[in-house]
């Protein structure tokens, strides 16, 4: 028989390879729509279209930087766990490649692209808010705008819109200087920082409490803090 404790560990796994899996899946399906993809994943997605280089390749690059990034801002305040989001971002690059060999597929009318864009942040946000709540091994990308949010004692609501701009503006000087033209922003870019955030605190407010008390992390009468989870969105 299953004792309380370890079913609580079982379902926290659970919950949270779910969530990984659902965030890949979002975001191949977004890179598939041709309307603009997230701030940090138009890095990878802009040189992989110009290039013609695999975009799981590029993400685990991105992701690797990310987390070095993470080590120079800490300095001696640095945390060696951190490193585990380097495995984390080699499973989640399979998964990528995985979803994209699995979806070979694109559609050529806008009303298609549009429908396959609100499937992509749907998926998303609920892979947020499933890895997040679940609080092990941090997105790279989020893990990063916690430590900017931090060194610069703004949180991290506020790193993450300095990690968005800073992605835009890499995105947007590769694109051009290398293809003339925007590649990776787009309508999709707007649309996903609008309503990512939303359709996650939609998700916490209905799944939220079950699904942590099911992973042993929340007393079903103790309040619910849902702030870290909704500002955690650097995908």
């Amino acid at each position: 028989m299953v004792q309380p404790q370890h079913a609580s560990r079982l379902w926290r796994a659970l919950f949270y390879g779910i969530g990984v899996t659902l965030l890949a899946l979002g975001i191949t399906l977004n890179t598939k729509t041709g309307l603009g993809v997230s701030p940090i994943t138009s890095i990878p997605y802009s040189i992989s279209e110009i290039w013609d280089l695999s975009f799981a390749v590029l993400t685990f690059i991105v992701y690797s930087i990310l987390v070095g990034g993470q080590f120079l801002l800490k300095g001696k305040k640095r945390d060696w766990l951190d490193i585990l989001q380097i495995p984390f971002s080699f499973v989640f690059s399979v998964l990528l490649d995985l979803f994209e060999r699995a979806l070979p597929f694109s559609f050529s009318h806008l009303w298609q692209n549009l429908i396959m864009l609100a499937f992509a942040i749907v998926f998303t946000a609920i892979g947020i808010a499933l890895t997040v709540g679940m609080k092990l091994i941090p997105n790279p990308a989020d893990g990063f705008a916690k430590t900017l949010g931090d060194v610069l004692g703004k949180g991290v609501g506020f790193g993450k819109n300095i990690a968005d701009v800073i992605s835009v503006t890499i995105t947007a000087a590769i694109s051009l200087i290398a293809s003339g033209r925007l590649v990776g922003i787009g309508l999709g870019t707007i649309l996903a920082m609008i309503f990512v955030g939303r359709v996650v605190a939609l998700f916490n407010r209905l799944f939220e409490q079950r699904l942590l008390t099911l992973a042993g992390l929340q007393n079903p009468e103790t309040p619910l803090n849902r702030v870290s989870c909704q500002e955690s969105l650097s995908v």
